[in-house]
């Protein structure tokens, strides 16, 4: 059987685009009070201060449906890893249980903070309980952060320092706990 070279590059263009969120992405659901999102960890509080740095995260600001909010345009205070994620997302949910495993192991040296994006709430909930996350997610259910980093697929993953600089991106998954251990440790400069 012949291939031809267009349909080999349309395959490993499919293969290397991860998860997009054009059509797999669930109809967005708000947050309310009878949320099914009570599983979900609040967002600790943040230092009252600006992010300062010379490339930060869009300034925006996000409840957390577990309580709390994330405001990307205040300095964390302490290391932050920020991961972009839906359920819809098969890559998502493979990196999830790695995105916990760093969580237990830093501790309160590194926060770590996941951002549902372009998700319903009851399905993103759904799947952090029933992948045992205990890390806090804020809720973007459309996706504003996505756009304003110009972003049409998933995961993505952000290192910022306490002050709020931006220090380095990661596209696509993590695959281990030593692999994003590494990054925290190159980029962060926190050995775990």
């Amino acid at each position: 059987m012949r291939t031809t070279l267009p349909a080999v590059g349309l395959a490993l263009a499919v293969l290397l685009a991860g998860c997009t969120a054009d059509a797999e992405a669930p109809a967005v659901a708000a947050p309310s009070s009878a949320s099914p999102a009570a599983s979900l960890t609040a967002c600790p509080e943040q230092p009252d201060r600006a992010a300062v740095g010379a490339e930060r995260l869009p300034a925006l600001a996000f409840e957390c449906p577990g309580g709390g909010s994330l405001d990307l345009g205040r300095a964390p205070g302490v290391p932050m890893v920020v991961n972009l994620w839906g359920s819809w997302c098969p890559p998502c949910r493979e990196e999830m249980p790695v995105l916990q495993q760093f969580s237990e192991a830093a501790g309160d040296r590194v926060r770590m903070v996941g951002v549902i994006s372009k998700d319903g709430l009851p399905q993103a909930a759904s799947f952090a309980e029933d992948a045992g996350v205990t890390f806090p997610s804020a809720f973007d259910g459309q996706g504003e952060l996505m756009a304003e980093l110009g972003l049409n697929a998933l995961p993505f993953t952000y290192f910022v320092d306490a002050d709020g600089a931006l220090v380095h991106t990661e596209a696509g998954p993590v695959g281990s706990l030593d692999e994003l251990e590494g990054l925290v440790v190159e980029h962060l400069g926190v050995q775990l």
